[in-house]
């Protein structure tokens, strides 16, 4: 039963190893995805330029009328506020500059969603006239030139311009911004009018690129795969993740419903009207942004004088609550059923235990709003949950004790011949109705309830910033630490950029809890349960180091809950042996058994 024991806490510790080794990994780097164009010559290149002449008011029903006016256009930023967010627009291009959560906040500051990098002003949501080759090739640029602005009322902005082509052809593009109060989702159209001069919008092979460069927010110092990452996906029915590299862009060509930027907590979700459009992600690098990631939507060429786009873009927190919205219709856009709700959703095997957790957090939350103490009535209902299991083990153990002296019998009179020893083993248990893994059952059936719990506290969104102790665990999804290393030093081969003191609780809680769940025994077998004892924790603080405080919250108070119930189980099995007459084990002591046989000391004579 030791040798067993052994084993499964070995299996079950080499399982977590293995998986907090890979779990931050980065998926292997593929092929840039090929298009089959790439590789020939680039067509001239037709750009329009802008018309000075006459500038354009905009309908509400989005024809375009031209006014005379002289004078180029000034330029000029506009402020769209709703209760959750404030965005700010340019004219240069009528792009959005920035985008800003109110509820959320980084370092007391609402998130910033659009990232630029040496406080250069974004191509967020840019307009390119030109295929995804040209563009990402650097033939075409987005235009930046100032567009004239009508603000139709506090949530609905336009900005329009005049173009002409080379051939003295002019059209008129406009780009109208639409938010809704209370929603992380706006509306984006995007019209060309070629009146009656032109009969097709064709800049070789495509009529324009809708670009969302250069990296969605908050700001971050890189890409560490921990505390923050780039996940790109496509929905059809199911959610897909797309693999993207350096190397090239990759272009999707199955006319997925939306497409998807997402980071640990937050995302960018694009949903275009037309399957026809081609869709691509990139990550080639732009200057000041550390691991850029742009999303291109690129509109086929159009046989017509006149084309008009809509879109829908969703930039915010990716979690449920602002993401079903969209599958119930329950928003201003009327949207059902989109899948969006994908992106937060828990996936996998232990998903359904996940949800569990999750469900149980948030209702602890409910009664006591801090996520630190919710964290605790978790533990303390899981482990009731495992009480009868504990149990049974504990008592597996106490049986294991009255056992030992055959089990060593039959051990001796088989040395040498395996084969024997195993079957005999195997009879002696069957008689004795023993199981020899009952005991190794509670411990190895934690794993799953572990692993659970580091996917909840490593993308719950609602721990994002949820402090438990003022100063020392101000968010519940980062290490905490009580000293941080000055000037970005970190400690050679370790990398520990400060110091922590949740894993030193953590290892005396293990090294506690490993002593008191010991067998009088176990407590004589030597090497194998020292290794358990002392080696194991010691290796984990280095691999639990960098976790989420709420894992080691989790994981320390489970540790004191065990250790509390396994003395009340001691005491318990040491009363009910004693009721009913039997001898109470004796601990082996392994420094007897090297010294050589016992020696009586000398009686003295009496006096007679």
């Amino acid at each position: 039963m030791e040798k067993r024991t052994v084993l499964a806490i070995v299996l079950s510790s080499l399982v977590l190893f293995a998986f907090f080794t890979f779990q931050n990994m980065n998926a292997p780097a593929p092929e840039p995805a090929q298009t089959g164009r790439q590789e020939e010559a680039a067509p001239p290149v037709t750009t329009p330029v802008l018309a000075e002449t006459s500038p354009i008011t905009i309908e509400d029903d989005l024809f375009l009328r031209l006014q005379e006016e002289d004078g180029p256009v000034p330029y000029q930023r506009v402020i769209i506020e709703t209760d959750i967010l404030q965005v700010e627009l340019s004219n240069a291009g009528g792009n959005i500059v920035s985008y800003r959560l109110k509820q959320h906040f980084d370092f007391g500051d609402p998130v910033e969603m659009i990232f630029t990098g040496n406080n250069n002003e974004s191509e967020a949501f840019a307009v390119a006239f030109g295929g995804l080759e040209n563009v990402i090739g650097g033939r075409v640029q987005p235009d930046r030139r100032n567009f004239h602005v009508r603000q139709v009322s506090d949530l609905i902005v336009e900005f329009s311009q005049i173009f002409l082509l080379p051939g003295g052809e002019q059209f008129t593009m406009l780009k109208r911004y639409e938010f809704q109060p209370s929603e992380y989702m706006f509306e984006l159209t995007v019209a060309l009018d070629g009146g009656h001069s032109m009969n097709s919008f064709n800049f070789n092979g495509a009529a324009y690129t809708l670009i969302f460069s250069p990296q969605i927010g908050p700001k971050f110092d890189k890409l560490d795969q921990r505390y923050e990452y780039r996940r790109y996906h496509t929905y059809r029915g199911r959610l897909n993740t797309e693999r993207v590299n350096d190397r090239g862009p990759t272009v999707i060509t199955n006319q997925p419903s939306w497409a998807a930027v997402a980071g640990k907590y937050f995302t960018l979700a694009a949903l275009p009207y037309l399957n026809q459009f081609e869709l691509a992600f990139s990550t080639h690098s732009t200057e000041g942004v550390p691991d850029s990631s742009h999303l291109y939507i690129t509109r086929p060429a159009a046989n017509t004088s006149r084309i008009e786009d809509r879109y829908h873009f969703y930039l915010g927190p990716k979690n449920e609550q602002n993401l079903s919205i969209y599958e119930r219709g329950d928003n201003n856009f009327r949207l059902m059923n989109t899948g969006l709700v994908a992106l937060s959703d828990t996936r996998g095997f232990l998903a359904p235990l996940e949800r569990g957790l999750k469900w149980l957090l948030t209702m602890f939350y409910g009664f006591i709003p801090n996520y630190g103490v919710a964290i605790l009535l978790v533990t303390l209902v899981v482990r009731l949950i495992m009480f009868p299991l504990t149990k049974k083990g504990s008592e597996a153990s106490i049986r294991m004790q009255a056992l030992s002296p055959k089990i060593k019998e039959i051990q001796e009179r088989n040395k040498g011949n395996p084969q024997k020893l195993n079957a005999e083993m195997a009879d002696f248990y069957k008689k004795e109705g023993y199981n020899p893994l009952s005991g190794c059952l509670p411990m190895l059936l934690q794993m799953p309830i572990f692993f659970a719990m580091y996917n909840l506290f490593n993308s719950h969104f609602e721990l994002r910033g949820a402090m438990f102790i003022p100063v020392w665990i101000p968010d519940l999804s980062r290490p905490e630490s009580i000293y941080d290393f000055p000037n970005d030093f970190s400690l050679p081969l370790l990398g520990w950029t400060a110091i922590r003191l949740l894993p030193f609780i953590y290892v005396a809680s293990q090294m506690l809890y490993g002593k008191v769940i010991q067998t009088p025994t176990q407590q004589g077998s030597g090497a194998q349960m020292k290794m358990m004892m002392y080696a194991m924790p010691i290796i984990f603080f280095f691999v639990l180091y960098d976790v989420p405080s709420g894992l080691l919250i989790y994981w320390i108070t489970s540790n004191v809950l065990t250790l509390v119930q396994q003395v009340i189980l001691n005491k318990y099995m040491k009363h009910k042996k004693a009721l009913a007459g039997e001898p109470e084990a004796k601990p082996v002591i392994a420094q007897q058994a090297k010294s050589g046989p016992k020696i009586s000391p000398k009686k003295k004579k009496k006096n007679r």
